[in-house]
């Protein structure tokens, strides 16, 4: 009962977009239903919690939530075929954290494809790696191509394009930055 009180009260805090104090009660529900396995309803808290740190900008919070939430789902074998979408946010979220650099999307795709085999040979490891190969060249139109491609395929939601334009901005940023210098 005390976990579906507090997943109310987030859900209030997130009809109010007060997303703070939203992941606060959120994260309060998710410790009890652990608490009674309730696993399922547990993961998919988490990812709120995960989506709504990564809009405050709090990346390594959402990262550790994606790639925890990616760990447990390979060991379930309904949950297994959502582990690409879960590294491919947390790849997201590891793109808008490093703020055009490329080091550490590099070292986290390499440990996605420890995690999951799978994940090497999949449209979501190659949006990753393209967009990663674009902020180190910095090529905005190289990055757009590679969103696009992405999405003709498998549309993109709001959170995900939201958080790909930041990574957008940085490298036009970054571009910029470096025209003045010369």
């Amino acid at each position: 009962m005390s976990a579906r009180y507090y997943k109310e009260i987030a859900e209030l805090y997130e009809a109010d977009q007060s997303f703070e104090k939203a992941i606060v009660y959120f994260e309060r529900a998710v410790d009890l239903y652990q608490s009674e396995e309730v696993t399922s309803t547990a993961n998919q808290l988490r990812q709120k919690i995960a989506q709504f740190a990564a809009q405050l900008e709090q990346y390594q919070k959402a990262i550790e939530i994606y790639e925890d939430i990616a760990r447990d789902s390979l060991n379930n074998n309904l949950l297994k075929y959502g582990v690409k979408g879960h590294l491919l946010n947390a790849g997201i979220c590891q793109l808008c954290k490093g703020k055009g650099e490329t080091v550490a999307i590099n070292n986290a795709l390499e440990r996605y494809q420890e995690l999951d085999p799978n994940f090497s040979g999949s449209r979501e490891h190659r949006l990753l790696a393209e967009v990663a190969e674009a902020i180190d060249q910095e090529d905005v139109a190289k990055f757009t191509d590679a969103v696009k491609e992405f999405d003709s395929m498998t549309k993109l939601d709001a959170w995900k394009t939201t958080l790909l334009l930041r990574v957008k901005e940085a490298i036009k940023a970054k571009e910029l930055e470096e025209d003045d210098l010369t």
